[in-house]
Order: C-alpha cells, then sequence, then structure tokens
C-alpha cells in the first residue's frame, strides 16, 4: 500500500511569513501539534512543532532568577517573553529538514519510521511541494480500521 492511498490530502500547514501569534492560534483552534510550512507558491520549507512555540516562550534561568522563583513571577515573565515573540515571524523556528515520504512511498516504511523516530506525523511531498501528510491515525485507520 502506497503513502497516497491513506494520507490526508488537506493537511494543516502555514505560511513561513505567518507570526507566533497565527501559528499559536492555528495550533490551538486545529488540535494539532505540527504545522507543515509552505511558502506563497505552495513548496514545502519545514515543519513548526507546537513544542518549539512553546519553548521559544518559556523563561530561561536567568529570567526566573531575575524575578525570584516564586510561581507567580515565572508565569509573569512567561507571558512577557510571549507577547515580546507574539508579532515574530515563524521562520527562525522552522525544523527545515524534517523526515519526508512521498506520496508514492511504501506505507511500511512511513510506519517504521515514525515509530522508530517517535514522529507523530509525517509531510508528504511531491516535486517539492506540499501534497499531504501522514500521521500515526491515518496508519492505524489503514491497518486495523476498514
Amino acid at each position: 500500500m502506497k503513502i497516497g492511498d491513506v494520507m490526508n490530502k488537506k493537511p494543516t500547514h502555514i505560511v513561513n511569513t505567518s507570526t507566533f501569534r497565527q501559528a499559536a492560534s492555528l495550533v490551538s483552534d486545529l488540535q494539532v501539534s505540527d504545522l507543515m510550512v509552505v511558502d506563497d507558491d505552495g513548496m514545502f520549507l519545514g515543519v513548526l512543532s507546537e513544542g518549539d512555540l512553546i519553548r521559544s516562550t518559556l523563561p530561561g534561568y536567568d529570567d526566573l532568577m531575575r524575578d525570584g522563583t516564586s510561581l507567580k513571577g515565572a508565569w509573569k515573565v512567561f507571558l512577557e517573553k510571549g507577547q515580546e515573540l507574539a508579532n515574530n515571524p515563524i521562520h527562525e523556528l522552522i525544523i527545515g529538514a524534517p523526515v519526508t515520504f512521498s506520496s508514492s512511498d511504501e506505507l511500511l516504511k512511513a510506519a517504521s519510521t515514525m515509530i522508530n523516530k517517535q514522529i507523530r506525523v509525517l509531510p508528504v511531498i511531491d516535486d517539492g511541494k506540499l501534497v499531504g501528510t501522514i500521521s500515526r491515525g491515518d496508519l492505524c485507520k489503514a491497518v486495523l480500521g476498514e
């Protein structure tokens, strides 16, 4: 079975000129853990993870020590850092060389990669363009479902 047979053909994606705020809204609204990043022509550029968005706003050790170690102080620093970064473009957080597959690759190859590398969603790229994603859920449905 080929990846193209079971992939999501309407992948959640974002344009590389988008802001942290736009990415956070998309991740929250659609409840996804990864956004596929494309340019204005739909060419695939990389992946943006919700974890990287969160990590970018977490206060560092020096920030925490500046305001003491209280939870209230740490939360304040966390919010301030988030507001400072909210309008920044996402390009600095893009994972630029993720594992990718094409729609003609074997599904078993993607399944093995996802399990061995602990990846939940993989981009599917044909001729440099994002054409879909394959997730663990897609695999489960293909193998155990219908």
